[in-house]
């Protein structure tokens, strides 16, 4: 087979195994590559300091415990700068034909619906953090490949589909983090949207809840967590920003500014501008418009 891509469709139509053609560790002092491409598919992973790995498209700072899984025929290069030692495990591998009782990699495509789901993003690089399993799969792959005989050709081919099985896994959990990561953004901006349109209406938070159709406690959680603060500490934010406004340029009466920026009480309001502000609202303005004449003049 010519094309070692892991995406070609040839993969899961006829009968192939991963084979390793190359690997090493390297302790790399200082180095830059020269842009290169290898027709195999191969594994980066830093055991210790810091790299920067470059493919035609981004620049990409690694460090322990990061690894890139690049496809064959990408355009990259290692950079590793003086002052800053890298060491370093890679293997590459293409597909041969299968040999022997072990699974063809079609066969374990079909039973692993991560792997199903891997091949079907088509990424040309894949960056990852180890959560302390890669790093063990790869070394043991290595001590196998050291040795000789039948057996030892069974454990890599089973070291092999075990590394693939959980890279599979690790792309598609940070794709499903990435898709709830987009979705709270659209309910965080929806809240958000709703909040400027009515602060001057009363607002509890079962009200924003509705009008994003979420649950009020899951939405005060994301909105939290994004936002870092609460859903009516951001909407007091605004109400005093609102206030701040109306009463620098209006002359609209301090004891309605507070129905203008939807809270009942002009006492209540009172105390939450004089918190916000440091300034009673007659204070504010009179400062304001200080400031206005003093420009003026």
């Amino acid at each position: 087979m010519n094309n070692f891509s892991l995406y070609q469709d040839e993969l899961v139509a006829g009968h192939y195994h991963p084979k390793v053609n190359a690997y090493y560790f390297k302790q790399w002092q200082s180095h830059q590559m020269p842009f290169h491409s290898h027709k195999e598919v191969e594994i980066m992973y830093v055991i210790d300091g810091k790299c920067t790995v470059e493919t035609e498209d981004k620049r990409i700072s690694m460090k322990k415990g990061d690894f890139i899984l690049l496809d064959a025929n990408v355009p990259h290069r290692l950079t590793v700068e003086k002052g800053n030692p890298c060491r370093m495990l890679n293997i590459e591998f293409s597909f041969v034909q299968k040999e022997g009782r072990f699974p063809a990699f079609k066969e374990l495509v079909a039973e692993n619906e991560s792997l199903t789901q891997l091949l079907a993003l088509s990424y040309s690089y894949i960056v990852l953090k180890d959560p302390n399993e890669i790093y063990h799969t790869l070394k043991n792959l290595v001590l196998e490949m050291d040795k000789k005989g039948s057996e030892n050709e069974m454990m890599v081919q089973i070291l092999l589909a075990q590394l693939l099985i959980q890279i599979a896994r690790m792309v598609v959990e940070e794709n499903e983090k990435d898709c709830e990561f987009n979705q709270v953004n659209i309910y965080v901006k929806k809240a958000i949207e709703f909040l400027h349109q009515n602060y001057d209406c009363d607002i509890q938070i079962k009200d924003v809840g509705f009008a994003v159709n979420l649950h009020p406690g899951y939405l005060h959680r994301i909105f939290k967590n994004q936002m870092d603060c609460t859903i009516m500490e951001y909407l007091t934010s605004h109400r005093m920003e609102k206030a701040k406004m109306l009463l620098a340029d209006t002359d609209i009466p301090i004891i309605d500014i507070s129905h203008y920026v939807g809270i009942n009480s002009r006492q209540y309001f009172s105390l939450l501008f004089k918190k916000y502000t440091n300034k009673t609202p007659l204070e504010f303005r009179k400062l304001a418009l200080k400031n206005i004449v003093k420009y003026s003049s």
